[in-house]
């Protein structure tokens, strides 16, 4: 045993000091869950990183450590974590659960990376989905490594001008820039796919804020829709959608993040065939490397609750690694570059990243909810008895939509 132990030290003692990342998100409050997702899934991949040997500079290897930064979804806090990060000279900062608070940061980097060009920082993004932020508010600093919000609801339009039974719609959203955007894309695309389709309601409600929403249960109600459009996520849309379970609706949800963080349970049988979410990936995706990192992933987190594995925040640590040791640095313009037009490819999953406006284009998976052992659906979501199996699937050739971002490097 004392051999095991002098062995693992000399081997960490191998490292030079470590590649530092701040991730500011949600750690308490209202989005706790999503917060505390998101760090799982980076910490898994900076461990899998890890265990291959770290990131190699000229000289040497160094390990990647991840320093966490709650921001309590707010983005004056987010800023002031971002100062700290900054003044310990942090090189990488990731975020994405708030696409408010996504906006400040760039706005906050591309001033801090002027002022100080010997101490400059890179913005990875892993959830914030606001198209502005890959069109007009694009930024050399920031990569993007989520499908964006019109991106995600180009291929749910898609699914949905072919459900027939979908006639009569209507839209809910957290009322903030993300939200907004997904209400007006919603009218905007199905307009030109579904003229037939009738928008019979919207609303926008506070966000993080709204603890019974059976008064919007009972709008939705009155309104006669019998499907239900929302990019909402969190306890937001958990909430939301047991209201409408208790108010005694069987509506169609098609959804940006139904597939975890309770939802599934929430919704139980009543979602069976009638709710669906869109993604990169999901566990039921299949084959034999997929279900191997998902079978990873669980055997690492175990608890039910914690079962929630996102793609995109695997390919991002990978492609920051493979980028730092091509740039042979950790400057921020030198990874930037090598970024730009980088690939992925792990044999089940493949994204490159438009050096044109930072977006990383990827598939993306339409599914609807299933009862676990259902055909296609072998894995269900946090221990539910119920799990996603892919309806429709979308290359990156699909996904990709043009983007208006004039960047200045």
């Amino acid at each position: 045993m004392q051999d095991a132990f002098a062995k693992e030290a000399a081997e960490v003692s191998a490292f030079l000091p470590p590649v530092r990342i701040a991730m500011i998100d949600g750690l308490s409050g209202t989005f706790t869950n999503a917060g505390q997702a998101v760090q799982r899934n980076i910490q898994f991949a900076i461990d899998n990183i890890n265990a291959q040997g770290g990131v190699l500079l000229p000289d040497g290897p160094h390990r990647l450590s991840l320093i966490m930064f709650d921001n309590k979804q707010g983005v004056e806090e987010s800023l002031n974590a971002l100062k700290q990060a900054t003044d310990q000279h942090i090189p990488f900062i990731v975020q994405g659960n708030s696409s408010a608070v996504a906006l400040a940061l760039v706005d906050a980097i591309n001033k801090h990376n002027q002022r100080s060009p010997d101490h400059r920082v890179l913005f990875l993004n892993y959830s914030a989905v606001d198209p502005a932020l890959t069109n007009e508010k694009c930024s050399f600093w920031h990569f993007r490594f989520d499908a964006n919000a019109d991106m995600r609801m180009q291929v749910l339009t898609d699914v949905i001008k072919n459900d027939s039974r979908a006639k009569n719609v209507y839209l809910i959203g957290q009322d903030y820039s993300f939200g907004r955007g997904v209400n007006k894309s919603a009218r905007t695309m199905l307009s030109s796919k579904r003229p037939d389709m009738h928008i019979v309601g919207e609303d926008l409600h506070p966000i993080g804020k709204i603890k019974d929403f059976a008064p919007y249960a009972a709008k939705i109600k009155a309104s006669g829709a019998d499907t239900v459009m929302t990019g909402n996520w969190g306890n937001d849309l958990t909430l939301l959608i047991k209201a409408v379970k208790e108010a005694g609706m069987n509506l169609k949800f098609y959804t940006f993040y139904a597939n975890a963080l309770g939802a599934p349970a929430a919704i139980g049988d009543a979602g069976v065939g009638r709710v669906r979410a869109v993604a990169e990936w999901h566990p039921n995706v299949g084959g034999k490397d997929s279900d191997a990192f998902y079978q990873t992933f669980r055997s690492r987190y175990p608890n039910p609750q914690d079962d929630y594995l996102f793609m995109r925040m695997h390919v991002m640590m990978d492609m920051l690694r493979r980028a730092i040791e091509k740039a042979h640095s950790t400057e921020a313009a030198p990874v930037a570059r090598a970024l730009e037009g980088a690939s992925f490819n792990n044999g089940f999953h493949q994204a490159q990243m438009r050096a044109q406006d930072h977006q990383l284009l990827q598939p993306l998976y339409v599914s609807v909810m299933q009862k676990k052992g259902e055909m296609g659906t072998r894995f269900d979501n946090e221990g539910s008895g119920y799990g996603f199996r892919t309806e429709a699937f979308f290359d990156s050739r699909l996904t990709a939509l043009p983007s208006s971002c004039k960047m200045s490097k």
